[in-house]
């Protein structure tokens, strides 16, 4: 077991991963970590599908062509999951508060569902595995893939998590330095100062990609990000969540 310094610290995206199974035990110790993982109000608003069918894989690698859906050992779907508590609220006679319809209900299920796979990621570091949250499975055609996942009204898919052992180490990639990321006790005011810090880290992150192991480019960090938000416009979210059974209306 890796220590929990290293576990967080040296985790990287591994898209490539050897043929060898996953142990049961390790499997059973990621479960324990996702079981464990703290959700609002202890409600649990969130559920996993854990895939291992490689028929199943090689039809969401389809829809995504993300080739670590297909070569991973293990696939996790983190889901937002509000059907769970409105089975059992019907069966005991309770009324079922329009929670679903409210952005700070769709939130609040998103906020567990990732808790859970931070959990899992942390987890699976910890056992000297690999693994790669993929959102485009949440994205790339959502009502398609609630189809393949048979998602009951109230769920709906948040991230997806590859897990194998590892065929690469990645280089590390550059994050936003702490003066970017902690503010104490209000927001930074010091905008000129900002901008300064967040160039410099957009240099750090263009060279990064100029010079790292494996396929290099010259994306910088701003305005390769800012392409990744004009096209996720396009996504219909709202409307497949509707699908879902989350109508928002405030």
């Amino acid at each position: 077991m890796i220590d929990v310094k290293d576990a967080l610290l040296e985790r990287t995206s591994v898209r490539r991963y050897e043929r060898e199974p996953i142990p049961a035990e390790t499997m059973e110790f990621i479960y324990k970590a996702v079981e464990n993982t703290p959700t609002s109000y202890n409600g649990q608003q969130f559920s996993v599908i854990d895939i291992d069918n490689q028929e199943l894989k090689e039809k969401l690698y389809e829809l995504t062509n993300q080739k670590q859906l297909k070569t991973c050992n293990r696939l996790l779907i983190f889901l937002s999951d509000y059907n769970k508590i409105t089975l059992l609220a019907n069966r005991k006679g309770l009324d079922v508060p329009p929670f679903t319809d409210t952005m700070d209900g769709v939130t609040i299920g998103i906020i567990d569902a990732s808790l859970a796979m931070m959990s899992a990621v942390v987890a699976a570091q910890a056992a000297g595995l690999g693994s790669n949250c993929i959102g485009y499975l949440r994205t790339v055609d959502p009502k398609a893939v609630a189809e393949l996942l048979k998602l009951p009204k109230g769920v709906f898919v948040v991230c997806g998590l590859a897990l194998g052992v590892p065929r690469e180490h990645p280089d590390l990639k550059p994050k936003q330095p702490a003066s970017l990321v902690f503010h104490h006790n209000e927001y930074r005011q010091d905008n000129e100062r900002m901008v300064e810090e967040l160039e410099a880290y957009d240099e750090v992150v263009k060279h990064y990609n100029q010079t790292r192991a494996g396929g290099t480019t010259d994306n910088d960090w701003v305005a390769h990000i800012l392409d990744y938000y004009r096209h996720a416009m396009e996504y219909r979210i709202k409307d497949y969540l509707r699908d879902q059974g989350y109508d928002i209306k405030r």
